[in-house]
C-alpha cells in the first residue's frame, strides 16, 4: 500500500471511519494496518462483520422485533471479540505481569455478555387458612365418702397465611454496557499491551436499521478505554451510525465528535479528484504486481520505467487511470484486458478504450442488465447528462436518498467525486457530485457527442461556462442538477 499520506492518516491512534466503495481497497488498508501494528508491537484484532454470527439472516428477518435483531447482532459481535481476545490472551500469558488475572478477566468479560433475565408477565396468588376446634369433657363419680364432679373444656384454633408469585415468560440476554465496558477495560489492563487495535471491516453488510445500535455498543464500551483504537471500514451511502433523539441525545456514534470520518479512499484514487495522486498510486500498484510476477526483468525496476516500457506514451496511462474510476480491483482486471489486446506490443490509446468498453459491458453493466427499470434509468441519465448536456457528471441534492441512484453507485456505474457542494444562488442547499462511469461514454470519445467537460455551470451573469470545473470551485450549478422527479424517481 503506497498512497503518500494515506497510511499516515490511517495509522494514527484516533478512532476513525475509513470510507470507500466496493473494490477501493478498504479491506487491504485494514489488513496492511494489522501487519504494521503487529510489527510495531501493538495488538490488532480484526473483525469481519460478514462472518459474525451463526445465522446472518436473523439480522434482516422482518418477522423479528428490532430489539431482538439488534441484541442478537450485538451479542454475536461481542462473542467474536471474546474469541479473538482469547487468542490474544494466550499470546500474552508469558509476558503478562499476572497470568492468573488474565483468566479471571476473561471470565468476567464472558459473564458480562452472557447474563440473562426472565421477561414476561408475573402472576401473584395468596392463600389464607384458618381452623378452629372446641372439645369438652365431663365426669361424675359417686363414692360413699364423697361425690366428685369433673368438668374439662379444651379449645384449639390455628391460622395460616401463604402467598406465592409465579412468573411466566422466556429468558433473554440482558446487556449492561457499563459492566461490559468495565470488564473489557480490566482485561486490556492485565494483558500488558500498550495498545489494542480493533479493526472492524464490512460495516455496511449490517442492515441499516441495526447499525446505530452496534455503533452505540462501541461508543459506550470501546471508546472510553484509552488503550483501544477503533477503525471501521464502511461504504458511505450504506452506513448509518446514529439515530437522533430529543434534546440532542442520540443512539450510536456521532461522526466528527466520537470518531473521525475524514478519510475517504476515493479522495486519493479517483482521477478527477486528484490526478497526480491517482496516477502515482496506480503506477505503483501495477508495478508491485509486475515485480512479483514471473515475467519481471531486472532492467524494469521502477514504476516509471514500467510505464515507459508498457505504454506508448504517458497520456495513455493517464487514460487508463481515468478508465478504472479509482477502483484498484478494476485496475487489475482492466490491465489484463488491455495487455491482451496489445498482445506483446506497447499499450496504445485504442487498447485502453477497447478494453474499458469490454470490461464495462462484461462486469459493470452486466450487474444491472437483468433489472429493466434500472437499465432504463441509466439510459435516461446518459441521454440527459451526456447526450444533452455533453457532460460527464451531475449533482444530486445531498439529503435526497434515491434507491436507484445508490444501486448504480454500488454497481460502480456512478461515482461520487465530491460531497456537500454548495451553490451561491441556493444558500443552505448542499449537493453531491456524481460522475458517470468511463465505460458509458468511451465510444463517444473523438466524436461530436464526446462529453468534453465535467458539467455545465453558470457564471455570475447567468452565462453558460463550458469548462472543466476545478474540484474546489463549484460555483453556480443550476444546470448541472439532476432532479429525481424528472426521471420518475422518489427521493
Amino acid at each position: 500500500m503506497d498512497t503518500g499520506p494515506l497510511f499516515d492518516l490511517v495509522s494514527t491512534n484516533n478512532n476513525q471511519v475509513v470510507y470507500g466503495r466496493r473494490g477501493t481497497g478498504k479491506t487491504h488498508v485494514l489488513k496492511y494496518l494489522q501487519q504494521q501494528v503487529t510489527k510495531d508491537g501493538g495488538v490488532p484484532v480484526y473483525v469481519d462483520l460478514r462472518n459474525v454470527g451463526s445465522n446472518g439472516s436473523i439480522y434482516g428477518d422482518g418477522t423479528r422485533s428490532l430489539a431482538e435483531r439488534a441484541s442478537t447482532l450485538i451479542i454475536d459481535v461481542l462473542n467474536q471479540l471474546l474469541n479473538d481476545l482469547y487468542t490474544v490472551a494466550v499470546d500474552c500469558l508469558e509476558s503478562a505481569p499476572d497470568p492468573t488475572q488474565i483468566s479471571i478477566r476473561l471470565d468476567d468479560f464472558g459473564d458480562a455478555i452472557s447474563s440473562v433475565r426472565i421477561t414476561g408477565e408475573a402472576q401473584a396468588s395468596a392463600g389464607h387458612e384458618r381452623s378452629h376446634s372446641v372439645g369438652g369433657s365431663s365426669t361424675l363419680m359417686m363414692k360413699p365418702e364423697a361425690v366428685q364432679v369433673g368438668l374439662g373444656v379444651s379449645a384449639n384454633e390455628s391460622a395460616k397465611m401463604s402467598t406465592s408469585i409465579s412468573r411466566s415468560g422466556r429468558e433473554v440476554l440482558h446487556l449492561n454496557f457499563g459492566r461490559i465496558g468495565t470488564a473489557l477495560s480490566g482485561l486490556v489492563d492485565v494483558l500488558g499491551v500498550a495498545r489494542l487495535w480493533l479493526l472492524i471491516d464490512e460495516w455496511s453488510e449490517v442492515p441499516l436499521d441495526l447499525q446505530p445500535y452496534l455503533a452505540d455498543l462501541l461508543r459506550r464500551t470501546i471508546l472510553p478505554i484509552g488503550k483501544i483504537t477503533l477503525k471501521i471500514a464502511a461504504i458511505d451511502h450504506r452506513s448509518n451510525f446514529s439515530i437522533s433523539q430529543r434534546k440532542g441525545e442520540y443512539i450510536g456514534l456521532e461522526l466528527g465528535a466520537d470518531v473521525a470520518a475524514d478519510l475517504n479512499l476515493d479522495d486519493f484514487l479517483v482521477f478527477d479528484n486528484k490526478e497526480g495522486k491517482a496516477t502515482d498510486f496506480f503506477k505503483r500498484l501495477i508495478f508491485q504486481h509486475y515485480s512479483n510476477s514471473d515475467y519481471a526483468v531486472p532492467g524494469v525496476n521502477t514504476p516509471d520505467k514500467l510505464i515507459q516500457v508498457a505504454f506508448t506514451q504517458h497520456p495513455v496511462f493517464d487514460e487508463f487511470v481515468r478508465a478504472v474510476e479509482g477502483v484498484p480491483r478494476d485496475a487489475l482486471n482492466l490491465a489484463t484486458k488491455v495487455a491482451t489486446k496489445a498482445f506483446g506490443t506497447p499499450i496504445a490509446m485504442t487498447h485502453v478504450r477497447a478494453g474499458a468498453r469490454d470490461w464495462y459491458q462484461q462486469d459493470k453493466h452486466a450487474v444491472i442488465r437483468e433489472d429493466a427499470s434500472l437499465d432504463q434509468l441509466l439510459t435516461k441519465i446518459i441521454e440527459e447528462v451526456i447526450g444533452v448536456r455533453r457532460a460527464r457528471a451531475f449533482l444530486l441534492q445531498s439529503n435526497k436518498r434515491v434507491d436507484e441512484i445508490e444501486k448504480l453507485f454500488d454497481s460502480r456505474i456512478l461515482h461520487i467525486l465530491k460531497k456537500n457542494v454548495s451553490s451561491r444562488d441556493e444558500p443552505g442547499v448542499r449537493y453531491d457530485v456524481y460522475k458517470i462511469d468511463y465505460g458509458c461514454y468511451v465510444d463517444l470519445i473523438n466524436t461530436v457527442k464526446n462529453p468534453d467537460k465535467l458539467f455545465d455551470v453558470d457564471d455570475d451573469n447567468g452565462a453558460a461556462l463550458n469548462i472543466e470545473v476545478p474540484t474546489d470551485d463549484y460555483r453556480s450549478i443550476r444546470r448541472a442538477i439532476l432532479r429525481p422527479a424528472e426521471f420518475g424517481l422518489v427521493a
